[in-house]
């Protein structure tokens, strides 16, 4: 009998408050995603990703997906032994990739807690009953040295930012429907040509990620041309067997249609490809984001991410392999926008709140460009936070301020040691500090599934943001990649700062307030898009 030792990295907890439903259905059928190491040295990825954008940018030489491929890439033999493993359990394989380094299993629950040991459960929970795991994976001594991580045993969802507001007429935008995405566009200075070039995007990929809900190509249509914009070519890439299935309004529609009419507004030569992956967890937000910065044909330039969580309800194998997919992204020159969350420092739903201060996973990862929310009162820009009651009884949970703090997984990064970050609120300790830019979160015109209104959070932030990095990549003709360095190097003169506000949240009492300079609200302040291009040497 093959003797079991733990996984590293895979110890977990049960949401809070959650309580035991029963035992799991074994003959239900079910995936994991198994990644593998690295033919090479992961941490050289992220090393690399660094050195590149402290480059001049005629300078740069990005890694292409083949050399990605050929020197970081999975080992042939060590998915062959995945492979005859899960063929000993009875289970199928039906995704194998050596450059994403990860091999999907199927089949019966019972098989694959046979293959992999773990404490899995039905559990009733606020937010809907789920399949939960606590404690660590176990794994054959021989996979060991060879898988990194495992996951489909934990469900949970993802959180996203439900539409704000939201109306039967269809009078386009303007009053209470809120305005299109090109006047932010406008507002933050994004440069709108380039050697005589108009920067509409042509030629370059945004890439989206969802976990759940659809676009109707009717409500796309029609959106476009209410604000008089001609309509981008929009793409649906299935991960993990999900798709494109809208269905309401109230559903994850309203992130998605969110996420294609900001950047597609702003950039509407761009091609835009969303890749669908189901919201189960780390599953398939990583495996969806994988695929994003993997695609060698449609080869996205920027990746959106609006989906996220507290940090703490990731594993450390999980953050590990976010963490790899955004080294990757760096050295291949993909920039990636996340949204900072939408709740504050409290970073989950009023169901879902444990009382706690949190920071957001991904936007915390040092790799990534954290986007935050501001409002905009007498004209001027300040941070986003609506006052209203953080509870189940005010409507959407209530609570809606920009996601912002310090991390307690990421140490401060280089780019961030002369920002005068403070120390976290929690626990008195230093580290990554979230969000690093912000935008305003209110207010955006949107078109969901026959319904129009005025949506926003920092769901809007991170695809205008990204818009604007499609923007830049097509004056520079060449990506500009991880911008974070530049960005903190050169914060006095291509962002404005944000001074006044809070993201402290009612019934919370801690938050962090903005002012001069770096804060855990507003990052560095809002960009200035056009000195940004001028500043891109």
């Amino acid at each position: 009998m093959a003797l079991y030792v733990p996984l590293p990295g895979s110890q977990r907890a049960l949401l809070p408050n959650s309580r035991l439903a029963g035992p799991v259905d074994p003959s239900e059928i079910a995936s994991v995603t198994v990644r593998v190491r690295s033919a090479g040295d992961p941490a050289s990825l992220a090393q690399k990703a660094y050195a590149l954008a402290k480059m001049p940018m005629a300078a740069r030489k990005y890694l292409t997906h083949q050399e990605l491929e050929q020197q970081h890439g999975a080992r042939p033999d060590d998915l062959d032994k995945i492979e005859h493993f899960a063929q000993e359990h009875d289970l199928t394989v039906v995704h194998r990739s050596a450059a994403e380094r990860s091999i999907v299993l199927k089949g019966k629950l019972g098989d694959l807690l046979s293959a992999f040991h773990a404490d899995v459960q039905l559990y009733h929970h606020a937010s809907g009953t789920y399949r939960g795991r606590r404690g660590e994976i176990a794994l054959p001594q021989e996979l060991s040295d060879i898988v990194t991580g495992v996951f489909g045993f934990d469900t949970h969802p993802k959180h996203r930012a439900p539409r704000r507001q939201k109306s039967t007429a269809h009078s386009g935008p303007g009053g209470q429907n809120g305005v299109a995405a090109t006047e932010f566009a406008t507002r933050y200075n994004f440069p709108a040509k380039f050697n005589g070039m108009a920067l509409d995007g042509s030629g370059q990929t945004i890439a989206i990620i969802e976990l759940g809900g659809g676009f109707r190509s009717s409500d796309l249509k029609l959106f476009f041309k209410e604000i008089g914009v001609t309509a981008p070519k929009v793409s649906a890439i299935s991960v993990d067997h999900a798709g494109n299935a809208p269905t309401t309004p109230d559903s994850a529609d309203g992130e998605v249609m969110l996420d294609i009419e900001v950047a597609g507004a702003v950039v509407p030569k761009a091609n835009i490809a969303v890749y669908f992956a189901p919201n189960n967890g780390d599953q398939g937000f990583i495996d969806a984001i994988s695929a994003a910065v993997h695609d060698s044909q449609r080869k996205p330039g920027v990746i959106s991410i609006s989906w996220g969580g507290p940090e703490v309800s990731t594993d450390q194998q999980g953050v590990n392999a976010y963490h790899e997919l955004f080294a990757a992204a760096g050295a291949l020159g993909i920039t990636v926008c996340i949204a900072s969350g939408d709740h504050g420092t409290a970073d989950e739903d009023a169901d879902d709140w444990d009382g706690k201060i949190h920071v957001d996973h991904p936007a915390c990862d040092d790799l990534v460009l954290g986007c935050g929310g501001t409002q905009i009162d007498n004209g001027q820009d300040v941070v986003w936070n609506d006052g209203t009651p953080f509870n189940k009884n005010t409507p959407g949970g209530g609570g809606w301020a920009s996601g912002g703090g310090i991390s307690e997984i990421f140490a401060v990064p280089s780019y961030q040691a002369t920002a005068n970050l403070p120390v976290s609120i929690d626990n008195e300790k230093p580290g990554r500090g979230v969000p690093d830019i912000a935008m305003s979160a209110t207010n955006y015109f949107t078109r969901v599934d026959n319904s129009e209104g005025a949506s926003g959070g920092t769901s809007a932030v991170a695809p205008l943001m990204a818009a604007l990095v499609v923007r830049l990549n097509q004056a520079k003709q060449k990506n500009v990649g991880f911008l974070n360095p530049f960005l903190y190097a050169n914060a006095a003169t291509v962002t404005h700062d944000v001074t006044s506000g809070t993201n402290a949240i009612k019934n919370t009492l801690k938050g962090y307030s903005a002012g001069p300079g770096w804060d855990a609200c507003s990052g560095l302040g809002t960009p200035d898009g056009t000195e940004i291009l001028n500043n891109l040497t």
